[in-house]
Parts: C-alpha cells; sequence; structure tokens
C-alpha cells in the first residue's frame, strides 16, 4: 500500500508559555561561569537561601575553586566570596558555618567549604513600583467617549485607560 506523500513534516505544537529562567540559562551561564558559578542558583535564590534579613546586608560575588593537582580525582569544595558591608561583617563571620549549611543543602552537595568576606558597598536594593491609583469611572466613561468607534476591543478598552488616567492628571501651567 503506498503512503501518501507528505510535503511538509507534521506540524508540531507549539510550546507553552515558559518561565524565563529556563530561557535565560543558556545565555547566563557562560557569564557566571567566568565567575566560578556553576549554577546561577546561588546568586538568583540568595534571599530563599540565607532569609530575607542576612541577604540584604550581603550579597555573593563569586565562587572560588581550588586548581586541581595531576592526579587529583577528589573534588574541594568551593570558598564562596561574598560582599559585605562593614556593619555587618562580624555578624556574617559569626554565622559563617550556618550560610555554608544552607548552601549546601539548598544544592544538594557539598559545594562550598568556607566563605571569604570582601567588605564594600552593597548596591541599593530595587526600587518597588507603586501601584497605580484606581481608575474613577466617570473618567473612564469621559474617556470611551472620547475614544469612539475602534475595531479593536482590547485596543479600545486600553486607550480608554489611558485616557481616564490623562484626564484625571492635574494641568501644569
Amino acid at each position: 500500500m503506498p503512503q501518501s506523500f507528505r510535503p511538509f513534516p507534521p506540524r508540531r505544537k507549539p510550546p507553552g508559555s515558559r518561565p524565563l529562567a529556563d530561557l535565560v540559562g543558556g545565555c547566563i551561564g557562560p557569564v557566571l561561569g567566568k565567575h566560578g558559578f556553576g549554577e546561577a542558583d546561588v546568586l538568583m535564590h540568595w534571599p530563599e537561601i540565607v532569609g530575607a534579613e542576612l541577604a540584604g546586608r550581603c550579597q555573593p560575588l563569586r565562587l572560588q575553586w581550588r586548581r586541581r593537582q595531576r592526579g587529583d580525582e577528589a573534588v574541594e569544595p568551593a570558598t564562596l566570596i561574598v560582599r559585605v558591608e562593614s556593619a555587618s561583617a562580624l555578624m556574617l563571620q559569626h554565622q559563617g558555618a550556618v550560610v555554608i549549611d544552607k548552601v549546601n543543602t539548598y544544592l544538594g552537595w557539598r559545594c562550598v567549604g568556607q566563605i571569604a568576606l570582601r567588605q564594600g558597598p552593597l548596591p541599593p536594593p530595587p526600587r518597588r513600583r507603586s501601584q497605580p491609583r484606581p481608575i474613577e469611572p466617570a473618567a473612564l466613561a469621559e474617556a470611551r467617549a472620547l475614544v469612539g468607534a475602534v475595531e479593536d476591543a482590547g485596543l479600545a478598552e486600553a486607550l480608554a485607560r489611558l485616557g481616564a488616567r490623562v484626564l484625571k492628571r492635574p494641568v501644569k501651567k
């Protein structure tokens, strides 16, 4: 029985939405590798690993691995280099063993053997965007009237919301 001719291969289903971390891994991996981070998990999940309070006072810089000698089969744990503000350095020094245990537990193997502190200023935390004030129904109705007839309902609604916010702004003189 002859097979039917298919000029194109069968279509595969388009991939669904995926987390951005899955897509960025290939791009960010080589950059992090230069700083000793084989995995981005330590950087990306630092607040979850050490806690929000400690993460606000320090940040990981790199993992520093010892050079392997010829014939050396065992992999020695790395040194985690952490930037810390001078006021928090003593606290982190005393909690070093706990931080090492938390990082190793998170990674699932004995990756870090010791911590080295580098004192210096931390970058400011990212600003949180404030939530926009709710749109007043009267301003939204006025903006819808000004928008008029637009074929795309989603576009019309977006223009109406934008117009309502613009109409309620005070006029600068």
